[in-house]
């Protein structure tokens, strides 16, 4: 994340869009850098999602190059982004930027992860066969809760056909005293089955505990991280 230009570039935001007061001298995209020291060549042999994040625009790096994803209400595709690159990007259609980010009201963004469908927590990564389960934000409190979670994130494993890596987030996560021997059993159950490995991590030391000591008691892990970054390095995942 960073400015598109820097050397003082100046910008405001009027009436919902992005204006450039004054432009700034220093282009950061180039064709040639002296040292380098994040390789998209890499990165994309991961297969690891990379987007460069502007204030005007969103680039995503592809097998074919820059590609310009989003650009901000009120920007010229022509003349404030692809004039101040060295290089010719991939243009294909850009979708405007959330318009929410130019305006001072509160986005709203709490409701609408705690409103994100089941289906949309899960993300299988092919390249490093490990599936990705965000469960932050939820709050599971009856049996039903339970089934949901269990319904949703199954037949992806079942579909990709063999044991794979894990990784999921349990940030913000309640789960009712009720319950929680019917979720244990269902971790277990799923890890038993689909799992090679599996790293969990939420910032709440009371659910690293909680939870930590069902898993235990099944005989399962109860390590469980503080943070995503310590998942992934334990794991290995780039």
């Amino acid at each position: 994340m960073g400015t598109f230009r820097a050397g003082g570039l100046q910008i405001a935001i009027e009436n919902g869009a992005l204006e450039i007061r004054q432009e700034g001298k220093a282009r950061k995209f180039l064709k040639e850098v002296e040292q380098i020291t994040f390789s998209g060549k890499v990165a994309v042999a991961r297969g690891q999602p990379v987007l460069f994040v502007t204030e005007r625009c969103v680039l995503r790096l592809t097998p074919d190059g820059l590609e310009v994803v989003e650009i901000a209400p009120g920007i010229d595709l022509e003349r404030d982004v692809l004039s101040g690159l060295e290089f010719e990007p991939i243009v294909r259609e850009p979708k405007l930027m959330d318009v929410r980010l130019f305006s001072p009201e509160l986005m709203g963004l709490k409701d609408e992860m705690l409103s994100m469908s089941l289906s949309d927590r899960i993300h299988y990564n092919a390249s490093l066969n490990t599936i990705f389960i965000n469960l932050a934000g939820l709050r599971v409190r009856t049996s039903k809760d339970v089934r949901d979670i269990r319904d949703a994130i199954e037949p992806p494993m079942q579909a990709v056909g063999k044991r794979m890596h894990a990784v999921v987030n349990y940030d913000n996560f309640v789960i009712d005293e009720d319950v929680m021997d019917e979720y244990a059993d269902l971790v277990k159950h799923v890890q038993s089955n689909y799992y090679l490995s599996v790293h969990r991590y939420t910032t709440s030391a009371f659910l690293r505990l909680k939870l930590g000591k069902e898993l235990g008691a099944r005989k399962l892990s109860p390590r469980i991280y503080e943070t995503v970054e310590e998942a992934r390095q334990n794991q290995n995942i780039p």
